[in-house]
């Protein structure tokens, strides 16, 4: 441990500050591999956290202790060192080694700020405020450039005699060459076409002239003749981690075109219960960007301008947005798309098994099964395709198609999502070991 002069450390006891290098360093190491740079610098600014240990020093002067870490080991200067110290402070760190300053407070003082302190905490505050402001002008450039291709919409709807219009919003794809919008099915399912009026972010107005749905994703489309609009760019959403920022466009309360912005909270929510609402193929985001009713069909964006889901639902007890939303990820939202355009419905795959809801990996753990998900198979229905594949009873599916399954959830979605007639690879685990084998799926109708 290296301290500045003793002289430094009695006056300015009550503050801490420590660097350590090789923990922060792994963490923006990773962050820069997956990500750009600047979320990197992002991260590596929100590196600060306050101490819930608070300090009282004498009847009126209240201090708490806080933690720097930092790759930069000039940023010392701004940290009250002197040259001697932080000289030390530098070789330290470089040697990998922690380094402990003590610097006087500027926060949570009865006691006025010097101009020397005011200046240091402002020139402080400008080089984060510098980072932070490159990510809110990435932000305002991806909805500037995404508006033109989120379209706002009214769906007039009549139920048990009573008439009201319901808002959403829908984002437009070129589908074989055709524009579309996609929303949910939700937002204008008892709607004809002529009940369904489209808004751009510019005032323009029109109907659409073929609207196909799907129930069991809740993912609709409609079919816009005569008028030229910009489709959207698609990102891989399986390619998208826990953690990425997202951005929100839609039409909360039916304020059009309102932008939200936050982080992707979780992959591969299932089994939701969403109201009256039943959907059956469910693998949903979830993020904290702030959706709320009207945000249905709206786009969810990462931060190169790429849909990457189709906002959805909310969990809320109030009815708005409580920092719990849910999106269809796109690489399920396109497929359904484009099964709609190309035969007028979803054609769901057929495996042929009953599954066991209530396995999980412990139920089998003291037996040596070391995957990390699967679905047991209960029952194979005789004539299909599981049978055709010699699957049997105790069987646990653990790759379908190339992907890990998580459990009877995944599967089922999955499975309904894959094309009728190809030939899908499987690993299953059978009497302690795994097998390959393959399935060729049919339509469930």
């Amino acid at each position: 441990m290296v301290l500045p002069s003793k002289k430094y450390a009695e006056s300015v006891r009550h503050q801490t500050v420590s660097y350590r290098r090789s923990r922060l360093a792994a963490m923006c190491g990773r962050m820069a591999s997956r990500r750009s740079s600047w979320i990197a610098s992002v991260a590596c600014a929100l590196a600060l956290s306050v101490s819930p240990n608070v300090i009282a020093q004498g009847p009126t002067i209240i201090k708490r202790a806080v933690e720097f870490e930092t790759t930069s080991p000039p940023s010392a200067a701004n940290y009250g060192l002197d040259d001697k110290g932080r000289s030390a402070a530098e070789s330290a760190v470089q040697e990998g080694r922690s380094v402990s300053v003590r610097r006087p407070s500027l926060e949570d003082t009865t006691q006025p700020l010097l101009e020397d302190q005011r200046e240091r905490l402002f020139n402080e505050l400008a080089e984060e405020f510098s980072m932070f402001d490159r990510l809110g002008n990435l932000v305002r450039r991806v909805s500037t450039l995404v508006k033109p291709s989120v379209i706002h919409i009214e769906a007039h709807k009549t139920e048990k005699n009573e008439s009201y219009d319901e808002a959403g919003a829908g984002v437009v794809l070129r589908i074989h060459d055709e524009i579309w919008v996609m929303t949910n099915r939700h937002v204008i399912v008892g709607a004809s076409p002529k009940q369904i009026l489209l808004r751009t972010n510019d005032g323009r107005e029109f109907h659409p002239v073929k609207v196909l749905s799907d129930p069991s994703t809740d993912v609709a489309v409609m079919k816009i003749a005569g008028i030229d609009l910009p489709a959207a760019r698609l990102g891989n959403s399986d390619a998208t981690e826990i953690g990425d920022f997202v951005i929100a466009i839609g039409s909360p309360f039916g304020l059009s075109h309102s932008v939200t912005f936050g982080i992707l909270s979780a992959k591969g929510r299932r089994d939701l219960s969403l109201g009256e609402q039943r959907i059956d193929l469910q693998d949903f985001f979830q993020t904290d960007a702030a959706i709320n009713p009207g945000n249905s069909g709206g786009p969810l964006l990462n931060l190169r301008g790429e849909v990457v889901a189709l906002n959805t639902a909310i969990a809320s007890s109030s009815g708005g947005s409580e920092g719990i939303g849910f999106a269809i990820p796109m690489n399920m939202a396109v497929k359904v798309a484009d099964q709609l355009v190309r035969n007028g419905a979803l054609r769901r795959g057929y495996l042929g098994v009953t599954l066991d809801p209530d396995f999980t990996v412990a139920d089998l753990a003291a037996a040596g099964y070391n995957e990390k998900g699967g679905a047991l198979v209960k029952n194979v229905r005789p004539g299909s395709p599981a049978e055709v594949a010699h699957l049997q009873r105790g069987d646990i599916i653990v790759e379908f198609d190339g992907l890990e399954i998580e459990n009877d959830d995944h599967l089922v979605a999955r499975v309904g999502l894959t094309s009728i007639g190809a030939n899908i690879p499987m690993i299953i685990y059978r009497d302690g070991k795994r097998y390959r084998t393959s399935v060729t799926l049919t339509d469930i109708n």
